[in-house]
């Protein structure tokens, strides 16, 4: 078969493949049905995925306004890896060959020469069983390491492109190492705004502020401007445990890089909703006017927490001093309990508290031998109910303050690579021997736990990890105000690309479908130009000679004739 028609084959196969492989790809939360949830109730999960489906391809038809007003694309530990992961870095490709023709050149020092050529054999073999492998190794690993960036780039490009979240923020461990020096740190920073998430911006200093009772609105929700543009190009990003450390880990140089470029690791933000309706505005409670209300302006408020030093011990107790005041002023600022109308949204990084068996990461601490921190998997649970009572408000005494019942809102969080959503709560009917639980989240809707009366309670969702080897995720969080009740209500979906695998296939797929359509394209204007492709290489015919081409007849001999000898 010639080289024409063997690419022409191949091309029949190829071709269709990497079409539908990269329109696939290129496409998945269409293909998967990802999108934001709703505001409007639905009778059943199918027909509200259905519908939040139909209404996102709407909006990059004609407009759309069924969306929800705040949308926040949650993204879980990316952890870019870099030089820490590189058998090879920083150091020759083939040391024991180096060695080996430096023992034959005499320029190390051996007692004889029979020593001298034993150890040439061995480094000779080192390089076979250690340096070739340690070699190819290494450049496997920085080939994975070039793709995983543009691999976690295209959960980032493709889900903003399609489903098209208000706010973005990335749920902690943006690095994958906190032990990293300046210049990796920097390379590894440079890889995370330049390629995995190109085109974003951090938050500016002067918008992201610290809690006060007087504060300036970071944006409205649901308005088209300029800031609202602002909010889509910017990242909001958490701090975790490998881009500053635990507790025990946790310096004022690996914090302030941190923050030098992405941005604040503890600050809120507050965005009103306005309400355009008269009546209703008449109803929102003002000091003068209508001060027997308990309607306050919707507002929603995104707090983000550096939770690594909230337990102890700490390396450096000033920074945990500031992470207790800053907790501490977030909950004096806020709103009181009584009050309807606000929203909390809180990004952090560890999770709260809960027993074994709940989650995949069961509670877990180890400290260093000096003291501080090394390593947990949940905050404590004495931590964790600074969460639940003192940024929520929830009680588990009915006399408490708005009958216990807290503030609206829910914590985001990652570092539990798996994920998982929980819903904690306290039942006040069970008196001095209430106590907080947990609920995966799924039961408790099968028990009807959350609005219970006499059961205050809130969902905390940790996003399961973007990478790869989990499965590529990404959360969609829709938060809206119901009007009617006068509270916000949201939901949230999970939309997985599948693992890295499938976007190196394609991506290999498609590059030998070009080379191949490049040697064919090149064949055919060979044809063109006059050479016979289809006999190429063609076999050489064979020659005849002069002899061979005399044909010799057979002598015919009759009985008669024969000669007798």
């Amino acid at each position: 078969m010639s080289p024409a028609a063997l690419l022409r084959n191949v091309l029949r196969v190829l071709v269709p493949l990497a079409v539908a492989c990269t329109f696939y790809l290129y496409l998945y939360p269409v293909f998967l049905g990802c999108a934001f949830p709703l505001p409007q109730p639905v009778n059943t999960t199918e027909r509200g995925t259905a519908a939040a489906f139909q209404d996102t391809l709407r909006q990059h038809v004609l407009s759309s306004n069924k969306a929800a007003p705040f949308r926040l694309l949650a993204l879980g530990d990316p952890q870019l890896e870099g030089d820490t992961s590189i058998r090879n870095y920083n150091r020759e490709s083939f040391p024991h060959l180096t060695w080996a023709i430096r023992h034959l050149t005499y320029k190390t020092d051996q007692p004889s020469l029979r020593k001298r050529l034993r150890q040439v054999v061995h480094d000779l073999v080192d390089v076979f069983f250690e340096d070739i492998p340690d070699t190819a190794e290494s450049i496997r690993k920085r080939i994975d390491l070039f793709g995983n960036d543009f691999y976690l780039a295209h959960i980032y490009r493709t889900l903003k492109w399609w489903a098209k979240p208000t706010h973005v923020t990335v749920l902690g461990d943006l690095l994958g190492s906190q032990w990293i020096k300046a210049p990796e740190f920097e390379r590894r920073s440079w890889r995370f705004w330049n390629r995995s998430f190109k085109g974003g911006e951090r938050v500016p200093d002067e918008v992201a502020l610290y809690p006060a009772e007087e504060y300036d609105l970071a944006g409205l929700l649901g308005v088209e401007d300029e800031n609202a543009a602002a909010w889509r190009r910017r990242v909001i990003n958490v701090a975790g445990n490998h881009d500053i450390g635990y507790a025990g880990d946790l310096t004022q140089e690996r914090l302030e890089r941190f923050e030098r470029v992405f941005g604040k690791a503890a600050y809120e933000l507050r965005f009103e909703l306005p309400v355009t309706n008269p009546e209703l505005n008449a109803t929102i409670y003002d000091p003068e006017k209508n001060p027997d209300s308990n309607r306050l302006i919707p507002e929603l408020r995104i707090v983000n927490i550096n939770n690594m030093n909230l337990d102890t011990p700490a390396a450096d107790q000033s920074l945990q001093d500031k992470t207790y005041a800053f907790v501490n002023d977030v909950i004096n600022t806020a709103s009181a309990v009584e009050y309807a109308g606000h929203f909390t949204v809180v990004l952090t990084h560890i999770p709260l508290y809960k027993p074994e068996g709940i989650c995949v990461d069961a509670p877990f601490f180890t400290f260093h031998a000096g003291g501080g921190v090394k390593e947990q998997n949940q905050l404590s649970a004495d931590a964790s109910r600074g969460f639940l009572e003192g940024i929520f408000g929830l009680n588990g005494d009915p006399n408490a303050p708005g009958q216990g019942r807290g503030r609206r809102g829910v914590v985001l969080n990652g570092h539990d690579h798996e994920g998982c959503d929980i819903y904690h709560y306290i039942n006040q009917t069970e008196g001095e021997e209430r106590q907080w639980r947990v609920m995966r989240w799924s039961d408790a809707q099968v028990e009807k736990l959350p609005g219970k009366p006499g059961i205050p309670g809130l969902r905390e969702i940790t996003v399961r990890s973007m990478m790869g080897g989990f499965g590529g995720n990404a959360g969609l969080l829709s938060v809206w105000f119901d009007e009617n009740e006068w509270e916000w209500k949201f939901e949230f979906a999970n939309c997985a690309l599948g693992r890295q695998y499938f976007w190196w296939f394609v991506h290999i797929v498609d590059l030998i479908a070009i080379v191949a359509l490049v040697l064919y394209g090149a064949l055919q204007a060979a044809a063109a130009a006059g050479f016979d492709i289809e006999k190429w290489p063609s076999a050489k015919t064979p020659v005849a000679t002069k002899n061979d081409a005399v044909e010799k007849k057979p002598t015919v001999v009759g009985n008669g004739d024969a000669k007798k000898e």
